[in-house]
């Protein structure tokens, strides 16, 4: 492989490494909030099922339960995107890597003559 072939897929596998740092970063708050979400969801879900007052349910359902449903099923598809945005960028940097590898002058084992 050429010099300035080689040299200008480091410069993009750097590029793409980067993006997936960010992803990475990302993901990571997603996640925590995520997971802040899932706890609230459940607890509201929990005091609905005990209240026997109608009104004040449907005023909890309101207030709480539906928003924090919502929320959490928008951050679950939000991880989804987060881990396929992962799998791809993950791809670049294994064909990157495998075509340089496949360029590589690989030793050969001397063979002694006796």
């Amino acid at each position: 492989m050429e010099i300035h072939v080689k040299k200008s897929l480091e410069e993009w596998k750097e590029e793409i490494l980067v993006l997936l740092n960010e992803i990475d970063d990302e993901y990571e708050q997603v996640k925590k909030e995520l997971q802040v979400y899932m706890y609230k969801f459940s607890i509201t879900k929990q005091v609905v099922q005990s209240t026997a007052n109608p009104d004040l349910n449907k005023k909890i359902r309101d207030l709480y339960h539906e928003p924090f449903q919502e929320k959490y099923n928008e951050l679950k598809e939000y991880i989804k995107d987060l881990e396929e945005k992962k799998r791809v960028f993950q791809m670049f940097v294994d064909k990157i890597d495998k075509v340089k590898e496949k360029d590589e002058p690989r030793p050969y084992a001397a063979v002694h003559s006796e």
